[in-house]
Order: structure tokens, then C-alpha cells, then sequence
């Protein structure tokens, strides 16, 4: 079950770099990430919604499993997100987690995910969201292999 993450926005900083690495360099198969980092759109508003949302959609693929990160999605503790991320490898299904630019996505985009999942009500910087979804990754692996990381 591979898991991919395509994001729309700037390179990781330095330390969203050391960040993502301390937690992407503990995870094991299943669990191993691909990041696909697509630049952000020179337009505004709907305009850069509609364009990055359609480079987006051409990274797709259609047997994988998507999940669209955005705070109106459902939330969620973490056993229930390693619960669900487990499920999908027994499937045998790749897991695409979305973060979407600064305007979002479509609601095309938006009705072709999955799940639409939201680590909070909160807005959270696109660089932070990705440093917190790595690490729920890992913790998600800890929680299914009974290791020391998470407490309940």
C-alpha cells in the first residue's frame, strides 16, 4: 500500500525538511510516502482554484483511495485514522492524501475524494499540514504495530 501526497505550494522550508524527514525516515512499509510538490498558481482566487485544482486531478490516479485534506472535513482521533489507513492495505489500496493550495480545490476535486478529512477547525499553514500529516503517518504505524509512541 503505498501512500502518495501531492500538495500544491513552495518547496518545504528548512524546517518542515527536518521535520518530514525525522518522522518519513521512521515509517516502513506500508507506510512508505511519495511526495509530489506542485507549485502554486501565478493566478488568484478561483482562477489559481481552478488551475491548481486541474493539475491536481491529472496526478490522479483512478484505483487509488483519495483523501482530501481540509478543515470542513470529518475529524477524527488517530486510532481511528490507523484503523482506517490498515483497512486500506489489506485492500491492497494506495492511499493519495490531497492538500490543496491556498484557495482549496474545486468542488469537482472535492466530490472525487474519498474522504474528506480535517486534522482541524483550525487553518493551519500548507508547510505545517504537511509536517503534521507525516507524523500522523508515523503515529498511525505505531498504533498498529503496538509501539511506544502513542499513549492512550
Amino acid at each position: 500500500m503505498p501512500i502518495k501526497i501531492l500538495a500544491i505550494g513552495k518547496k518545504h522550508e528548512d524546517w518542515v525538511i527536518e521535520g518530514i524527514q525525522r518522522y518519513q525516515k521512521r515509517l516502513r512499509a506500508p507506510f512508505t510516502a511519495e511526495w509530489v510538490l506542485l507549485p502554486h498558481s501565478s493566478l488568484e482566487g478561483e482562477r489559481a482554484r481552478l488551475e491548481e485544482s486541474e493539475r491536481l486531478t491529472e496526478r490522479l490516479s483512478t484505483d487509488s483511495y483519495l483523501v482530501l485534506l481540509d478543515e470542513r472535513g470529518v475529524s477524527f482521533d488517530s486510532p481511528t485514522l490507523a484503523a482506517k489507513v490498515d483497512h486500506l492495505a489489506t485492500q491492497g489500496k494506495t492511499i493519495t492524501f490531497l492538500i490543496g493550495g491556498a484557495y482549496g480545490v474545486t468542488e469537482a476535486l472535492r466530490e472525487k475524494a474519498d474522504l474528506v478529512w480535517s486534522l482541524s477547525p483550525l487553518v493551519f499553514p500548507h508547510q505545517l499540514v504537511r509536517l503534521i500529516l507525516t507524523e500522523q503517518l508515523y503515529r498511525a504505524q505505531q498504533i498498529l504495530t503496538g509501539g511506544s509512541y502513542h499513549h492512550q
